[in-house]
């Protein structure tokens, strides 16, 4: 699914407490996320919005993160360590083609796809992938950089996610750029 990859080493620079200041995690993640939900975070990184995941699914929640390169994994479980935040977090590897979300059909409530959609070959095939994993109802929050994507980039993204099968039903523009909080119908797909 790689299209444009992030390089390793800029993870350092994308978990700066500056960018917390820039870019709150917990302001765009809580009003979606609740203790005990089930959170799919592809292109995860190092875990800029994966520790705030964890701390919002609770003890009883989980948040499977997903990245292409091994070294963002590695910070990543790093910083859940030093949190203590690892019990949480269930960390995959995914592979060129494939986010690799085997044995979480229909179990997710969400997934957060924050600034990686433009990033992917096949973002209809990326969006397949995301509603295999939800449940009925479950929903994918889209966030992508304003100075990466063009509005009519991020209708092309929300093409591909109506394509396989997701309903946006709110659009709006969050602090770093084009959101959608798209949908999986509840009904037989």
């Amino acid at each position: 699914m790689a299209q444009r990859v992030c390089p390793w080493w800029l993870g350092y620079v994308l978990v700066s407490p500056l960018r917390r200041f820039l870019e709150p995690p917990r302001a765009l993640l809580a009003p979606h996320v609740a203790p005990g939900m089930v959170v799919v975070e592809p292109g995860c990184g190092m875990g800029f919005f994966t520790l705030e995941l964890a701390r919002l699914v609770g003890p009883t929640g989980k948040v499977v993160a997903v990245d292409l390169q091994p070294r963002m994994l590695a910070g990543l479980r790093r910083r859940a360590h030093r949190a203590g935040l690892e019990e949480r977090i269930e960390m995959r590897q995914a592979e060129a083609e494939r986010l690799g979300l085997d044995g979480l059909e229909g179990v997710a409530e969400l997934a957060v796809a924050i600034h990686v959609v433009h990033e992917v070959g096949d973002p209809q095939r990326f969006f397949a992938e995301l509603a295999r994993a939800l449940k009925p109802g479950g929903r994918v929050l889209v966030v992508e950089p304003r100075r990466h994507v063009t509005p009519q980039g991020f209708e092309g993204e929300l093409r591909a996610a109506a394509a396989a099968g997701l309903s946006a039903v709110e659009r709006r523009t969050c602090r770093s750029g084009p959101c959608a909080l798209l949908e999986r119908p509840r009904g037989p797909a």
